[in-house]
């Protein structure tokens, strides 16, 4: 089978050089265009000995024909960027938030501007395999998800696709810090988060809507309501969130069996979401595309804990962008991103 020709925008931020080095293996795709305005006219290497084997050069532009680009710029640039490719017909995988939510009213209240194309946003297929792979099999425009909600969202779709919960949720979530990106900024400092733990965004996080629209799809209510709060802990990758949900009367009366079912019956088949026996780590995922789901019903309390536990850069950011264009283009899902977790 010939080699489709993949382009990434903004390789030098950590989900950019995480796509380079999975692109770079993947046996379907031949990486031939990489760009980063602060560091155009480098090679690759240069900025990121790891990748020198590439031979690629950092351009300002994308200087080759793709068939497939990967954005990973910030939120509304991205979405100014990659328009024209779209246009000429490029398929187009956006890891920034541009295009994950459905409301256009949505991206000044928690973006800051105003959406340049929200006729597109109804055609942005929402870049989670486990909850939209036909309609990601049939896109040229998917915008992946965010990490956090990748983790959450995971973690309870069971429970509310199957109404087993009240519709008030929590997910308390823990992240790594190359979850704040590449930008140095005091609060990522080493001196101020080495041996601390900081919560943020507690007025409201702008993964608070993407969890509560993608989660509102499996639930007939209209009332879900999610509290989100994020915090940064001492780590390079990983991502754990620990979501907790009441259980509706008369549900789950088989205990903690019919919860495993249902988990288990949720993501059978699934090659990156699996449903574990132990309460998962975040170094059980570190490298690897693994969503680890660990569902625990209380009953003397009445609430059921969910766990969802992903690395950031990979399923929560390159690697399920690799895993949602290998769905667009008809690839083995697994191509490129098979490889098992790094331990210790």
């Amino acid at each position: 089978m010939k080699k489709i020709k993949a382009g990434i925008i903004n390789v030098t931020g950590y989900a950019g050089v995480e796509l380079a080095r999975i692109l770079w293996q993947h046996p379907d795709v031949e990486l031939v265009s990489v760009t980063g305005r602060s560091a155009a006219g480098k090679k690759l290497g240069e900025v990121f000995p790891h990748l020198a084997v590439t031979g690629l050069t950092i351009t300002a532009e994308l200087e080759d024909h793709v068939d497939v680009v990967f954005s990973a710029m910030g939120h509304k640039v991205s979405a100014e960027v990659i328009l024209p490719l779209y246009r000429k017909g490029v398929c187009v995988v956006d890891i920034s938030a541009d295009f994950r939510l459905k409301s256009p009213a949505q991206y000044p209240e928690w973006y800051s501007f105003d959406h340049p194309s929200p006729e597109l946003l109804e055609k942005a297929v929402y870049g989670l395999p486990e909850l939209h792979r036909k309609e990601i099999a049939k896109a040229d425009l998917v915008a992946n998800p965010g990490c956090y909600p990748t983790s959450a969202i995971l973690a309870l779709a069971p429970l509310v696709k199957h109404g087993l919960v009240e519709t008030d949720l929590i997910v308390d979530s823990k992240s790594g810090v190359s979850g704040a990106g590449r930008t140095l900024t005091l609060p990522t400092h080493f001196a101020e988060q080495s041996d601390n733990v900081r919560a943020y965004s507690l007025s409201g996080h702008r993964h608070q809507p993407e969890i509560e629209q993608e989660l509102a799809l499996l639930d007939n209510s209209g009332r879900l309501q999610v509290t989100f709060v994020p915090h940064v802990v001492p780590l390079t990758r990983g991502i754990i969130s620990t979501c907790y949900a009441n259980i509706k009367p008369g549900k789950l009366t088989g205990g903690q069996e019919e919860l495993d079912q249902v988990y288990q019956q949720f993501y059978r088949g699934e090659p990156f979401t699996r449903v574990v026996q132990e309460p998962p780590e975040t170094k059980h995922t570190w490298g690897s595309n693994l969503c680890l789901v660990y569902p625990v019903l209380k009953p003397k309390t009445g609430k059921v804990v969910a766990i969802g536990v992903i690395d950031n850069l990979v399923k929560g950011a390159a690697g399920q962008a690799v895993q949602n264009m290998n769905i667009m283009f008809g690839f083995p899902e697994t191509a490129g991103i098979d490889a098992l977790p790094v331990y210790p």
